[in-house]
């Protein structure tokens, strides 16, 4: 990210409509209060979060920044947050992350959560709070569904979670999920404040930036009203899953490291079964694979995935670690 040149940090509050939307979002998000965590980058979304929240719970924010010192320019971006908070004063810290060989992006999404996580466990918060807006969540919901993605995947990121790994055990809240990405410019412009801009967001190269220029375009598309679709989504993901418990209790008997499913069940109850068989074998499998799996032992194909064997003996399926693979 780049920085805009400087500006005072004391101009002029959010508009007071947004900060009213703010404030009832955390209130159903977070019934009872509390003082909360914002994760804030430095970039606009994150900032706009950071001044809402500022006006509207004023003495239950402390802020947190995380350097993950892949680009030179972040330390910067950190120190831009830092600067922010301390003139406003609001407690702020610096979180400096590794992140390991391999995919970065996912390395760095575990290595951010995990140091939010014990920031905010250390400073006892009762949420931490993301900057996921309206725009962010159409955008993932239209290039999930381009590559044929199932429910799960269209359920997008949830306005109320946890943190996956299980890092803190208090939730992870998102209550911009009803605002759109011109409110939050509104609420800089307002306030004429340095944010940090990410060159990467105007990059054609990315799926989601070619994506977010076509829905600038797109004015009879509304991302809040797929923002709703997609919690009708995640509501319909958890009742399935909910579904997929009993069944698992059913209809899968487990003998040592030997587990069979009899799969009396429609096809995406059999998925999820599966994918949870394969987890409990010590497999962590992706969806396009189970997929494939799912598509073999229906035609009474044996098949394998992260290390487990799965066979069709009559009319159940059979699943147990692979064999050691002889050497020599």
């Amino acid at each position: 990210m780049t920085a805009t040149g400087a500006r005072s940090p004391a101009g002029a509050s959010p508009p007071p409509e947004l900060v009213a939307r703010f404030k009832e979002a955390l209130q159903r998000l977070l019934p009872g209060g509390g003082k909360i965590g914002l994760a804030v980058s430095g970039g606009p979304d994150s900032m706009a979060m950071l001044l809402l929240a500022q006006a509207a719970i004023p003495d239950a924010v402390e802020v947190a920044t995380v350097d993950h010192g892949l680009r030179v320019e972040a330390a910067k971006e950190c120190a831009l947050v830092q600067r922010f908070c301390e003139l406003r004063g609001i407690a702020c810290a610096l979180l400096p992350v590794r992140v390991d060989e391999g995919n970065l992006q996912d390395q760095a999404r575990q290595a951010r959560y995990a140091a939010l996580a014990g920031w905010a466990e250390a400073r006892g918060l009762r949420a931490v709070a993301t900057a996921h807006h309206a725009d962010d969540q159409a955008e993932t919901l239209l290039m999930r569904l381009n590559r044929g993605s199932g429910v799960a995947g269209l359920a997008g990121v949830r306005e109320r979670g946890f943190l996956d790994p299980p890092y803190f055990e208090r939730p992870l809240i998102r209550p911009l999920l009803t605002f759109r990405r011109s409110e939050l410019a509104r609420v800089i412009a307002a306030a004429g404040v340095d944010v940090a801009h990410d060159p990467s967001n105007d990059d054609d190269r990315f799926d989601r930036v070619r994506l977010r220029k076509a829905l600038a375009h797109a004015g009879w598309l509304d991302p809040v009203a797929l923002t709703r679709s997609a919690s009708h989504l995640a509501d319909a993901d958890d009742a399935l899953e909910a579904f997929a418990t009993v069944l698992r209790s059913q209809h899968v008997r487990r003998e040592g490291d030997v587990l069979t499913f009899y799969p009396l069940a429609p096809r995406i109850m059999r998925f999820r079964i599966i994918e949870r068989i394969i987890r409990e074998l010590g497999g962590d499998p992706r969806g396009s694979d189970v997929a494939r799996l799912l598509d073999s032992i229906e035609a009474g194909t044996p098949a394998n995935l992260g290390g487990v064997l799965v066979t069709v003996e009559g009319n159940q399926w059979v699943f147990r670690p692979e064999p050691p693979r002889r050497t020599g």
